[in-house]
């Protein structure tokens, strides 16, 4: 169990961990792994305090009801583990602006902050445009063989080559 306390794991290990948690997954609650419909419906609740009927109208909503269900709760899942994760292998720390991001973007903590925003925007008009996220798509849709998870796998590829080169200059 030494591997818990490593910076970073290998990448086989991970494959094979994220395979069986697809697998079951998929066995127990007969859904795919995903987590930007989690998030839509996080929204729709939080809306859903202040203005049940912009909600209970709302085309989206009524198709996905916002409540407490297991892709909400792998998310929490996500960030909790993310957390212990960083805590026993000794590499958490708060940062206002993470070191790559200073070394070779800007120093700016407002450029950031927007580069953030606009950035988590696009990926969740992406997410909801290709009908789910690199986990829904890459994950689960490959795993069922899904042509239309296949070709976003291969966008993310590209895409993410592609910033590489626009960032580093590779």
């Amino acid at each position: 169990m030494d591997f818990l306390y490593e910076i970073s794991w290998s990448p086989y290990l991970v494959g094979i961990l994220i395979g069986l948690l697809n697998l079951l997954g998929m066995i127990v609650s007969d859904k795919p792994l995903g987590a930007s419909t989690s998030f839509l419906k996080l929204s729709g609740a939080i809306i859903g305090i202040f203005n049940k009927g912009k909600v209970a109208s709302n085309e989206y909503y009524q198709k996905n009801k916002p409540s407490l269900d297991w892709g909400m709760m792998m998310v929490f899942g996500i960030i909790i583990g993310a957390f212990i994760s960083s805590s026993l292998s000794g590499d958490f720390e708060l940062l206002r602006i993470p070191n790559m991001w200073s070394s070779e973007i800007s120093s700016s903590f407002t450029l950031r902050f927007i580069g953030a925003v606009v950035g988590g925007i696009f990926l969740g008009i992406g997410a909801r445009w290709a009908n789910g996220c690199t986990s829904g798509h890459g994950i689960s849709g490959t795993s069922q063989l899904s042509i239309l998870s296949w070709v976003a796998a291969g966008a993310f590829f590209v895409g993410g080559i592609a910033t590489a080169f626009l960032i580093y200059g590779i």
